[in-house]
């Protein structure tokens, strides 16, 4: 049975949806925008200050879901400006590291919702590696 994951450190679903659902042992995160908890306001600065905000998020919806980054799977990220790649990526790495990094996609789009530069959804493994 699938099981809705709720958590106030990341910004509440402004529509029909959830942060995160929990199936099996994979949680699947809703794209998240680098909007605060705190304000519900996109974080001022630029793509590096966006970029972590929305992996923020996406760290709070994981652990919600009883995961951790450590066993993300595969990320989906969004962005508007294809220029802004090497900083996004500079700061995905930091949350993610080498260990090994999870699969991606890189998306390019003309615009997102509340005027966000990046948005990054995720498919997480719940159940232990072992």
């Amino acid at each position: 049975m699938k099981q809705a994951i709720q958590t106030d450190l990341a910004p509440q679903a402004r529509g029909r949806y959830s942060q995160g659902i929990h199936w099996r042992d994979l949680l699947f995160v809703s794209g998240q925008l680098p909007i605060d908890p705190l304000t519900g306001e996109i974080v001022p600065g630029g793509i590096r200050e966006q970029t972590e905000r929305a992996l923020l998020n996406l760290q709070a919806v994981v652990v919600a879901g009883g995961s951790s980054l450590k066993q993300v799977l595969k990320t989906t990220l969004y962005i508007t400006a294809i220029a802004d790649w090497d900083e996004v990526n500079a700061v995905y790495a930091s949350f993610f590291g080498d260990d090994p990094p999870p699969a991606r996609a890189v998306v390019p789009v003309k615009e997102l919702h509340f005027g966000a530069l990046v948005e990054i959804e995720a498919i997480t493994a719940t159940a232990s590696e072992d």
